[in-house]
């Protein structure tokens, strides 16, 4: 097989580094280019040690790639530089970008929850939101994809096939979630030092996450009318995976069958049996998203559950995923390895 030229625009954060440790054993994706900023001129095995048995190009500016020689890059950079770098590269290079610039379709509300203007409103305009189960055949023709973020992407699956069949209040959203520190990326940061973070558990951007957004958008899509979910993240004192705890008024037993219908051709999502709730454990370093119903002891209401690896089915994998529809590949290439345990 003939094996695509790939470029990792950032690829010295961890989603850049899951790209790469993903792609090393992928059938029909080769590494042609890796960038960094403050980084280029090093190697991969410098940055990142776990991965210095791998051939890797050196890093280098995004100024320094010849992009005649790249089928696809991923953009893992920064939110709010994407933006300028995507609209500077060749109109026929496809695109998978992991950053929050073009994920929102209004650029009214992008600029409500990210604080500017947009800078590149021609290429939001053609963006094709990443959520693959759900824009699947919008991706195989997309030139850009903008993948989710991830903890919206953790809401989602449980949540929009059930308003799109009408079977919850679209006004009794309730989202408890629960995020490792990886998710909020490489940089130095005094929360995320390990003595502020380990042996405690808190609450973040309380009704002012920028994820909201997404599930502003999605789920008032799904449902047809506009929806507005309460939402509350929490950092969890672990490097990797997402559980969201989700509270709705409906039947469990209804619930559950729509979810397991709607997935059980979906090689990803993993429905789990009425009652029982998934770990983060039992999806770590893996593309599987877990879904569980519960019923409430209140009747009429039900516990929604789903996890996933922020760092691979919330971002990296999920990039491959649509780049594997956007190459032609098959979908699951490269990413059926099976969760990492203990």
């Amino acid at each position: 097989m003939t094996k695509h030229k790939i470029g990792i625009l950032g690829a010295s954060g961890y989603t850049g580094a899951e790209l790469v440790r993903l792609i090393a054993t992928h059938p029909g994706m080769q590494i042609a280019a890796l960038t960094a900023d403050r980084k280029a001129g090093s190697s991969m095995a410098e940055v990142f040690p776990h991965l210095r048995h791998l051939d890797l190009p050196r890093l280098v500016t995004i100024g320094e790639v010849d992009f005649t020689e790249i089928d696809l890059v991923f953009c893992a950079l920064p939110h709010a530089t994407t933006q300028q770098v995507v609209s500077a590269l060749p109109r026929d290079l496809k695109i998978v970008d992991l950053s929050a610039d073009f994920r929102l379709r209004d650029p009214a509300v992008y600029a409500q929850w990210y604080g500017h203007e947009h800078f590149a409103l021609d290429m939001q305009t053609e963006a094709v939101y990443g959520l693959t189960e759900f824009y699947r055949d919008d991706i195989r023709s997309a030139r850009l994809v903008a993948g989710t973020g991830c903890n919206a992407a953790t809401g989602q699956y449980p949540i929009v096939p059930l308003l799109e069949a009408g079977l919850i209040e679209p006004d009794q959203i309730i989202i408890d979630l629960a995020t490792g520190v990886s998710g909020a990326g490489r940089s130095a940061k005094e929360g995320m030092l390990h003595s502020e973070v380990s042996e405690g558990f808190h609450a973040y951007n309380v009704a002012r996450h920028r994820h909201m957004a997404e599930f502003d958008q999605e789920f008032s899509k799904a449902a047809g009318r506009a929806v507005v979910c309460s939402f509350t993240a929490h950092l969890l004192p672990a490097n990797r995976g997402i559980l969201a705890t989700i509270y709705v008024k409906g039947d469990a037993g209804a619930i559950h069958g729509a979810l397991a219908r709607r997935y059980a051709g979906e090689r990803f999502i993993r429905m789990l049996p009425l009652g029982e709730s998934p770990h983060t454990r039992h999806v770590r370093g893996s593309n599987f998203c877990d879904l569980g119903v519960a019923s409430d002891r209140r009747a009429g209401r039900t516990i929604l559950f789903s996890a996933l690896d922020n760092l691979v089915k919330g971002a990296s994998g999920q990039a491959i995923q649509n780049a594997n529809l956007m190459l032609g590949l098959d979908e699951s290439a490269g990413l059926m390895a099976p969760p990492l345990f203990p």
